[in-house]
């Protein structure tokens, strides 16, 4: 046989041997349950023996594009539809065509690519060392056969790990020069990613410089001249449980899960915005470092260094010799996690000795020295038997799932989230159909996936209303964004979130003004815009035949008295789009009064082509302007004075 058919034989049978590595993966190992795995998103993995050339050209096709979305989802937009789970199947299935398939790949393999979180409304920089992301598991059996690949290459019977806790946020690399933080930057692509700097900073507990090694602390190298710093940016559950409390007390629709909110903060454009979301951050890894030998020589140190540092960092990290305590060591993390305050898909198991590490390498995606396995989200079946709609205050529409009560992580759930108009269609999800709900982040209830194989004749697909169900006027949807609104301001259910927004604790806290005083109030006509809450007097308050009491008065006198409260809650209280609690104390400090503020020109907010207030982005100052452009908005703001509401300067702080 000639060198060349020679060649051509051992390729072929090293595609065969990855090909039949991979098919044994689907078959044995697969991430969904045979019950789970029919999600409307997810098609079923396409066997690679069963396709044509051209077939698997246009199934590879499809996966490309399906992955690109949802890649714009999770990466960019922070808003995934379908479970990490599901995405990997896909990935997985794209490497087992693109093996087998090299020509109907036809661009070379994108499956092993890593995504890319770059917003394109920063400026990017390139990471000294590559930042990767992780190889994932999802059963027992991948993460000993993970321990035996690396007993075999390594040539040892037993291996050292640490097994930490997966923090569910945003990769982040931070770097500090001669002690000093100068630099965060975003995964990106892995070679270059945002310049996050000055969000970053805003992280309470985030030091701005390294502490001095301490040896009596544990610490085993000294300070090195520069050091890439890799972990993670979140959200805690506690944080994220007040943000949406406000958010529902606004009519907002709440985050979807702690790690959207945590990603889509970290890429607002202004600081302040960010600094009122308490962000926090975990360092579990290092990338480049100068000197070389200034890296610790082990997982254990390197957590030991850190904290000596002064940095955040994971508390309490697992050590195991061998595979049976790497399981117990994952499973114990999975037993514990729901007392976590931090969210958390996982466990990360790593090999500790870093010289070892070295041995093994890394790939453009992923350490071969690591890998994640990935915790099930509990998962339930029940019909869902009617999409309702809500419109909050900003007329935004959304979908919600009203379903048979069904148990799911420890409590009773009737209703969960569609996310949008768009979604419903795409994924074909049906009035009728039974449904596979899961906990977002472990917090808000979504339905996951459809199980079509119980879908009966009576299911039909879902038409997303024209008119607001409200008012009845013609819907909107903009092209920057899935939402469908209420373009109409006089909107009744709008005026009413728009008031109990005004008047909740948050803002001018009015007590005894709640949701059922705020629905009679604009039902009867009382109510039509905020400025009217001042007009209402005794028997507007009553029900007929009724007579004033201690509570009347007492709402009476609340109103009353919220005519003088701190300038920045009214603000707040108007609910203009992107101006929060942050926004409305600087709008405060700079304008001291409604009707300065009413009066404000572009030339207030912008100068030499920069925004001019200090906590106001381009973003809310624009919206502030765009909302005092409205004649009715101003004319609130003129009955208010009339009324003789006059906020005080006090910012609050």
């Amino acid at each position: 046989m000639a060198p060349r058919e020679y060649v051509r034989v051992y390729l072929r049978l090293r595609l065969l041997g990855c090909l039949i590595l991979i098919c044994g993966f689907f078959a044995e190992a697969s991430p969904l349950s045979a019950a789970s795995a029919g999600s409307a998103a997810t098609p079923a993995p396409a066997d690679p023996h069963t396709l044509s050339p051209s077939d698997a050209s246009e199934r590879i096709d499809a996966l490309r594009t399906e992955i690109a979305y949802h890649d714009e989802l999770y990466f960019k937009k922070s808003t995934p539809v379908i479970s990490d789970a599901a995405y990997d199947q896909l990935k997985r299935e794209l490497v087992a065509l693109e093996l087998a398939f090299p020509a109907a790949a036809r661009d070379g393999a994108v499956a092993t690519e890593v995504g890319d979180d770059r917003a394109g409304s920063f400026a990017t920089y390139r990471h000294r060392m590559r930042m990767l992301s992780l190889n994932k598991s999802y059963t027992e059996k991948e993460l000993r056969a993970f321990d035996a690949r690396l007993m075999k290459q390594l040539g040892r019977r037993e291996l050292d790990y640490v097994v930490e806790p997966k923090f569910d946020g945003l990769a982040i690399s931070v770097t500090f020069e001669k002690g000093k933080l100068i630099r965060a930057v975003t995964r990106g692509n892995g070679a270059e990613g945002d310049d996050v700097t000055a969000n970053v900073r805003t992280i309470s507990a985030l030091a701005q410089a390294l502490r001095a090694a301490n040896p009596a602390a544990g610490a085993e190298n000294s300070m090195p001249d520069l050091v890439e710093l890799r972990g993670e940016i979140y959200i805690s559950y506690s944080e994220f449980e007040r943000i949406n409390r406000e958010r529902e007390s606004a009519g907002e629709p709440p985050f979807s899960n702690p790690r959207n909110l945590a990603a889509g903060t970290l890429k607002q454009l202004d600081p302040a915005v960010v600094a009122q979301r308490k962000l926090k951050i975990v360092f579990y890894g290092c990338g480049a470092c100068e000197p070389a030998q200034a890296r610790p020589e082990s997982q254990q140190a390197l957590l030991r260094q850190l904290r000596a540092w002064g940095l955040p960092t994971v508390e309490s990290p697992r050590v195991a010799h061998g595979a049976d305590a790497m399981w117990r060591a994952v499973q114990a993390v999975g037993r514990e996690r729901g007392k976590y305050d931090f969210p958390t898909d996982g466990a990360v198991v790593k090999l500790d000795e870093v010289a070892l590490q070295n041995q093994l390498g890394v790939t453009l995606q992923a350490p071969l020295w690591a890998i994640a396995y990935k915790f099930s989200p509990e998962r339930v079946e029940t019909q869902l038997r009617s999409i309702t709609l809500q419109i909050g205050r900003t007329g935004v529409l959304t979908p919600v799932a009203e379903l048979a009560p069904v148990k799911l992580g420890g409590s009773m759930i009737a209703r969960a989230s569609l996310f949008n108009a768009d979604e419903i269609m795409r994924r074909d999800i049906r009035v009728g159909d039974f449904v596979y709900v899961e906990k977002a982040g472990e917090i808000i209830p979504v339905v996951a996936a459809v199980n079509r194989a119980r879908r009966g004749p009576d299911a039909k697909p879902y038409v997303f209303p024209a008119v607001c169900p409200s008012c009845q006027s013609a819907l909107a949807q903009s092209v920057a964004e899935a939402a469908w609104r209420c373009p109409n301001m006089n909107c009744p259910t709008q005026i009413k979130r728009r008031v109990e927004h005004f008047a909740s604790a948050g803002c001018v806290g009015i007590r005894g003004i709640g949701p059922a005083t705020v629905d009679k109030l604009v039902e009867r006509g009382l109510v039509k815009n905020v400025a009217d809450l001042y007009r209402l007097r005794a028997e507007d308050l009553l029900s007929p035949g009724a007579q004033a009491g201690k509570s009347t008065d007492r709402l009476l006198t609340a109103i009353e008295q919220s005519k003088r409260i701190e300038l920045w809650r009214f603000i707040d209280g108007f609910g203009i789009p992107q101006v929060g609690p942050v926004a409305a104390r600087a709008l405060a400090r700079r304008f001291g009064g409604l009707a300065e503020l009413a009066r404000s020109r572009q030339e207030d907010f912008f100068q030499d082509g920069r925004t001019a207030i200090s906590g106001v982005g381009e973003g809310p100052a624009r919206a502030v302007l765009a909302y005092f452009a409205q004649t009715g908005n101003q004319e609130v703001i003129r009955d208010l004075v009339a009324l003789g509401v006059r906020p005080t300067t006090s910012d609050g702080l």
